[in-house]
Order: structure tokens, then C-alpha cells, then sequence
């Protein structure tokens, strides 16, 4: 069975770190609502959900996916970009280690999962605020012995690489052109976000439907006339975090 690794959202969630929007409070009542909504939609579509217990002094803890990604081989776990977040990797490796062997990114590297868009064995990391040169490096030399190939992608005016770029399947990918170095991916087919949904290109596939926030309904409609099912959730309270559908949850497929 498919295994999400998921996290309770912080009581401190409002001092989120936030780069790209501007900060709005955040009712954390409602988050928790739409937090949980996102965690019955994984166990809906066939996964088991390991929920970790909230993490008070950590705000930003409930996007688990920013401190590890999944290979078939390996978890790596990654250091994260922000100070701040940086100790939500102790957590995670306990949750991680006794399902794959632990690859770990050390200083002066610093990669949030976020950045880090896998299709085969290509690895593209964005070469963002949060991911640097280092960690590419690291990454190809721990990889390359998987059959791996690190990339680093260039990147504007959002968090992370997946606020950009998304996969949809293993030949299909969902994008907003003009947040992203769209050379790297000319051999993918593209589904581009609808022009007054900027922030849509974020999708989750797993067990063959797509998990996708209700925000985007011309969007949704591009991927469901492509014939993809899409299991809805509502995450806009998540979003004030510079959260998205992917952020939540860390996956590994059975």
C-alpha cells in the first residue's frame, strides 16, 4: 500500500516564513479543517496515512515535504533552506528510516523538497532562495551510483520549483512557462495553467487521480478534458503559508 507521511499543523502556524506573498492571518481552525480534508483524500484514494504529532516551536512543519523526497532506493533528507526549519528533518527521519535507507544533504548545502521535481531518473532541482549550488552537487554524488542525473533549473517569482512545475504523469507535466527555465523539460508534454491562475501548476498524483485544490477550476478543467481524475481538496488557508498540495505530505508508493 501506498504510505503519506503527514504532520499536524503547529499553533504557531502565523509565523510561517513567507517569501513570495504577502502575509494574511491565517485562522487556524479552518487550516486544520482543510488539513484534515487533505489527509482523508489520501486515505480515499488508497494510501496509509502516518500522521506525526504537531510540532509546537516548529510553524511551518506541517509542508514535510521540504525535509526529505522519495527514490525508489533512498529517502533524502534534506537540509532546508530556512534557519527556521531546519530542525523538522529530526522527526522525519525517524518516520522515514524504517521504510528506505537515509541519504542525507549536509552544510553548506541547503534543498527544500519543494525545489527538488523528479520524472525517471532525472532530478531537477530549482535554484532557489531556499536550494543552492551545493546541494546539487552533493546530490549527483550520492546519486549518480542509482543511475541519477541532478539538474538545476532556474527559477523567479515563487518559493519553489513545484509552485512552477509539477508531474503529472511519467510524460506529462502541469507548468507556468513563466516561472521556470522551460528548456529542461521541452521533452515532456505540457499542460499549462490557465493565465488567471498563476499558482495552479502545484498537483498531486498518486494511485491514478490527482489530488488538486478546488482554487483552480479552469485549470482542473484543462487536466479533466485530458482525461485525469481529480480528487478535490480545498487548500486555500494552507496557501497563506506559500503551501500547495504537494507540500503536504511526504509519499511513498507501494
Amino acid at each position: 500500500m501506498t504510505i503519506a507521511i503527514t504532520r499536524h499543523i503547529s499553533p504557531r502556524f502565523n509565523e510561517c516564513e513567507v517569501t513570495h506573498i504577502e502575509r494574511t492571518p491565517i485562522d487556524l481552525d479552518i487550516a486544520r479543517a482543510q488539513h484534515q480534508e487533505y489527509v482523508d483524500a489520501l486515505t480515499k484514494i488508497g494510501c496509509q496515512v502516518i500522521e506525526l504529532d504537531e510540532e509546537p516551536d516548529l510553524p511551518d512543519s506541517v509542508f514535510v515535504e521540504d525535509t526529505a523526497f522519495i527514490l525508489d532506493e533512498v529517502a533524502v533528507i534534506t537540509r532546508p533552506g530556512a534557519d527556521s526549519r531546519k530542525p523538522e528533518v529530526e522527526s522525519i527521519i525517524k518516520a522515514l528510516a524504517p521504510h528506505l535507507p537515509l541519504v542525507h544533504v549536509t552544510e553548506p548545502a541547503t534543498v527544500d523538497g519543494g525545489d527538488v521535481l523528479v520524472l525517471g531518473k532525472n532530478i531537477y532541482v530549482g535554484l532557489s532562495t531556499r536550494s543552492n549550488q551545493a546541494a546539487l552537487d552533493q546530490l549527483q554524488n550520492a546519486l549518480e551510483q542509482y543511475g541519477y542525473k541532478v539538474t538545476g533549473v532556474e527559477m523567479h517569482d515563487c518559493l519553489h520549483l513545484k509552485t512552477a512545475l509539477t508531474k503529472v504523469d511519467e510524460q506529462t507535466v502541469l507548468i507556468n512557462p513563466n516561472w521556470v527555465d522551460t528548456q529542461h523539460f521541452k521533452d515532456f508534454d505540457w499542460i499549462k495553467v490557465d493565465a488567471q491562475e498563476p499558482f495552479a501548476a502545484n498537483c498531486l498524483p498518486i494511485n491514478g487521480k490527482i489530488i488538486y485544490p478546488t482554487s483552480f477550476p479552469k485549470t482542473r478543467a484543462k487536466l479533466e478534458a485530458r482525461g485525469y481524475l481529480i480528487q478535490e481538496v480545498t487548500v486555500d488557508e494552507l496557501a497563506k503559508a506559500e503551501g500547495a498540495v504537494t507540500c503536504c505530505s511526504l509519499i511513498i508508493p507501494a
